[in-house]
């Protein structure tokens, strides 16, 4: 029952590693009689390019989730994330937090307030440190100095409820080691000693255990559309390069493989620049008209429909859930509702929509709109505005495209 040596994990860019898919594969690893490990953990990230691994942010904000960089081994995005609210008898506050991690201690210092809910996330403070209980010679039994404490600080106002605290605050290395070691845990396993994980290479003598699928194109398409995630749009794009030229992935073969294959479709951009395959910066170019070519020509495609329903749906789903709902109450008398299926991109001085309106008429508009300028804030109330204009047909049906 007792697996003598180390683990290897071998990551291939699975852009959505979540604890549930963590769950299943610590319960295979116990089906298959393993009740203890005698070794560490050793993580093989040979199939990125340390390059694209780098923790670089157009905003210096690295411990924000939406700054994490890609991972072959991306578990839960590298993020914890808190949920704050006060217990059923509104005297305290119960802090619960996602993913599960080992040798993890929360430590509530919160003062609750009378005052009103208004931004009561802004006086929240987050600490995370080497447990001071747990070093050596402080005299605790069977600990180590792998253990940490989240200290909690500020003040929230005792009507707050829901508040969300999302943060990036441990190592690849360290968050996956925690994450896997509690969901072992979680499924009956025990270890022979507390595991410490690295990065390395897999040797050549290793044993195959088992090996792990992760989700489909299409649900990846799904999160990263709809709700603009970043990471994940990099994964994928670095899979590109991974499938098609092999690893070591980088940027430069997966837009090699991205200019081929707009290149089969007669599509010349010019202009495109690609910096790391996301949104989320700020040397990374396309024309607004570019881009709207390639709306219209992926309407050609098999996967039309397929990749149109990706696209958030106005006024119900993603980052668009809370536009023109009031504006599309007025259709509401029409059998075929008409709709507005958009992907934004934001940034400080930039707002951005690009995707497809299905008219009143049943016509199908693509349209791309990008806002460059420091008074970029006011972009969601114009680009509310073109969004409707095209929903009642706004051009002249000669003139349209």
């Amino acid at each position: 029952g007792t697996l003598k040596g180390n683990i290897y994990f071998v990551g291939h860019g699975d852009p959505k590693w979540i604890p549930e898919e963590l769950a299943r594969l610590t319960k295979k690893l116990r089906e298959m009689g393993i009740q203890r490990i005698d070794g560490n953990l050793i993580f093989d990230r040979s199939a990125y390019s340390p390059q694209v691994m780098d923790e670089l942010t157009i905003d210096g904000e690295a411990l924000r989730a939406y700054n994490v960089p890609p991972d072959p081994l991306l578990y839960a995005f590298r993020t914890l994330s808190f949920q704050i609210n006060p217990n059923k008898h509104g005297d305290a506050l119960n802090i619960t937090y996602t993913p599960k991690l080992a040798r993890f201690t929360i430590q509530n210092d919160i003062v609750m307030s009378s005052e009103p809910c208004d931004g009561g996330k802004r006086d929240i403070r987050l600490e995370i440190t080497p447990d001071p209980s747990s070093t050596p010679g402080s005299g605790t039994k069977n600990k180590t100095a792998n253990q940490w404490l989240a200290t909690f600080t500020g003040e929230i106002p005792q009507s707050c409820r829901g508040i969300s605290y999302n943060v990036v605050k441990f190592d690849p290395d360290t968050f996956l080691t925690l994450g896997f070691t509690a969901a072992w845990e979680e499924a009956g396993g025990s270890w022979t000693k507390p595991p410490r994980g690295q990065s390395g290479s897999v040797p050549v003598f290793a044993r195959p255990l088992l090996n792990f699928e992760g989700l489909s194109l299409l649900d990846a398409s799904n999160d990263i559309n709809k709700f603009s995630n970043n990471v994940m749009a990099r994964q994928v794009f670095l899979t590109l390069a991974l499938e098609k030229v092999g690893k070591p992935a980088d940027i430069a073969s997966g837009e090699k493989v991205m200019q081929a294959w707009l290149a089969q479709r007669g599509l010349s951009f010019p202009e495109l620049v690609i910096e790391n395959g996301s949104g989320l910066s700020r040397n990374e170019t396309i024309s607004a008209r570019n881009l709207n070519n390639l709306l219209i020509a992926a309407q050609n495609l098999p996967i039309a429909e397929v990749f149109t329903s990706t696209l958030p749906l106005a006024g119900s789903e993603g980052t668009v859930r809370n536009r023109l709902i009031t504006q599309l109450r007025k259709f509401l008398h029409l059998k075929k509702k008409p709709e507005a299926r958009i992907k934004t991109g934001t940034l400080n001085n930039v707002r951005t929509i690009s995707g497809y309106v299905f008219s009143k008429s049943g016509r199908i508009y693509a349209v791309t709109s990008f806002i460059n300028d420091p008074k970029a804030n006011r972009g969601q109330e114009i680009h509310d505005q073109l969004l409707m204009w095209l929903l009642e047909d706004g051009p002249d049906p000669k003139e349209a495209r």
